[in-house]
């Protein structure tokens, strides 16, 4: 967790795209709430129609709300 987001290993940020469960809107990914999402030990982590902007940091990548 950080300040304004959280960080996910890549693979299972590939999860969630392949899966459809966010998808891209322009500069950002919003969360699709018509798409199922994978488990996560944080329920919290995706709420609906919330926006992320992404960055890679190694083999994570960073989502912060905005």
């Amino acid at each position: 967790m950080t300040a304004d987001g959280f960080s996910l290993p890549e693979l299972k940020w590939r999860e969630l795209l392949f899966v459809g469960a966010l998808r891209r809107e322009g500069e950002v990914f919003v969360r699709d709430p018509s798409r199922p999402l994978p488990s996560f030990r944080r329920t919290d982590l995706f709420p609906e129609a919330q926006r992320f902007a992404i960055t890679r940091s190694g083999r994570r990548v960073v989502l912060r709300r905005v």
